[in-house]
């Protein structure tokens, strides 16, 4: 599959996509006609790829202000699919797809399979969760589209994972990387090798992931785990992918999608390879096309990797919503992951509580050790020293017994306890 012809050619193609975007936004949204006119632009204010900085960021405001069907660009007899948030934090986010729409998803799926590695014939045990969520039946057509046979098993019923996977040997994994985690946990459980089983490739995306996790995965159930990125607002899965031979950064499908880099906190434009706020347009989404759409990933772009036009995506480290300032030190869960990792005594699987019980924050570690015996104190002690000298805060470990912290079959689920000042 084409990765989109050179650079410039790239460049001259996203500028005629991104002209056709906004004009279409413009002439059947009334919201995206009413913010343009407020901000003081209009299509002919777009004569260069950079001149898109002069447009209004879409946020997820914007979708849940014009729900359930406001933002769409099609009417809906020419809708053909319809998903949604699960709408925790309010109400939810709709999402609408054209079939033209659904046979480009499937082609970004099928492209970012075959850069991962899969090939048509083998199969594929999709772990993801169906439904409203795009997560599972995006990875589903994407490799239906490539030529691979799909085992719908979705997320859940750990054991009757591993039994499949025994069973029908796929080759390869899609899931979020803490449930693959769970499922090498539960090999262990029922006693078996989770290194000897058929699978040899993963690809895992929905929830920030860190290094430390990979070699986890990687050395616990003999696969190469690759990272995959998507959000629903914007296609769902299919935005960019990691090469295996290009680790440490997603290729981004520069053809169908316009990426920047903004200050979270001024909405500046960022340079390249400064870190910031990932914002994505679409160019080429017919049912609900998002102009700047603020994704609350923190990331940087690289540039393409060799013999590559498409620039990449760094790993994201977390969202800015997910930051907790302790003290006046940010912090990320991932960064807590990362030193985790450092002391072999325990596993990540883990729960971070920050709570206010008086005038300043403390935040608690909840972490699972990796065998019965131990000395959980010293332990504690230890990580505590690491926590402080690698990322600035002091924190209270508690280290518990393994299997203790109930597992997320879907996002990663930590715990923030926010209790008011007295």
């Amino acid at each position: 599959m084409r990765d989109g012809g050179d650079g410039g050619a790239l460049r001259a193609l996203q500028l005629e996509r991104l002209k056709a975007v906004i004009a279409r936004v413009h002439e059947r949204v009334p919201h995206y006609r009413e913010k343009f006119a407020a901000a003081g632009v209009a299509p002919r204010d777009l004569r260069r790829l950079e001149d898109i900085e002069k447009f209004p960021f879409t946020t997820k405001e914007d979708l849940r202000a014009t729900y359930p069907f406001g933002m769409f660009a099609a009417q809906m007899e020419e809708i053909a699919r319809i998903h949604a948030s699960s709408g925790t934090t309010g109400k939810p986010t709709v999402v609408g797809y054209t079939r033209g729409d659904l046979g480009i998803w499937a082609e970004l799926m099928a492209r970012s399979i075959r850069a991962a590695g899969g090939k048509p014939g083998e199969k594929v045990h999709n772990a993801l969760g169906y439904g409203l969520f795009t997560g599972g039946l995006g990875y589903h057509y994407g490799a239906e589209h490539l030529g691979a046979a799909v085992i719908p098993v979705s997320g859940g019923a750990t054991a009757r994972q591993v039994q499949l996977i025994n069973d029908f040997r796929p080759d390869i994994l899609m899931a979020t990387p803490s449930y693959a985690l769970t499922i090498a946990d539960e090999f262990a459980r029922q006693g078996l090798d989770a290194r000897a089983c058929s699978l040899r490739l993963g690809m895992f995306g929905a929830e920030p992931w860190s290094e430390t996790m990979r070699m986890e995965i990687e050395q616990r159930m003999g696969m190469t785990a690759l990272d995959h990125y998507g959000l629903s607002e914007v296609m769902g899965p299919g935005v960019a992918q990691e090469f295996p031979d290009a680790r440490g950064a997603l290729t981004i499908w520069e053809d169908h999608f316009l990426a920047e880099i903004v200050d979270p906190e001024t909405g500046r434009a960022l340079a390249e390879g400064e870190a910031g706020e990932l914002v994505l347009t679409t160019l080429t989404k017919e049912g609900m096309p998002v102009i700047r759409y603020r994704t609350r990933d923190l990331t940087r772009l690289v540039p393409p990797a060799a013999e590559r036009p498409m620039r990449r995506m760094a790993r994201v480290t977390g969202r800015s919503d997910d930051m907790m300032i302790v003290r006046g030190v940010n912090v990320f869960p991932t960064q807590i992951e990362a030193v985790l990792a450092k002391d072999e005594r325990v596993v990540p699987h883990y729960r971070l509580e920050l709570r206010r019980p008086e005038h300043l924050d403390e935040l608690d570690v909840v972490v699972e050790a990796r065998a019965e015996d131990g000395d959980h104190a010293a332990i504690a002690e230890n990580v505590e020293r690491l926590i402080k000298v690698f990322v600035g805060v002091t924190t209270r470990v508690q280290v518990v017994a393994p299997g203790t912290i109930a597992r997320s079959e879907g996002k990663v689920v930590r715990i923030f306890d926010f209790r008011p000042k007295d």
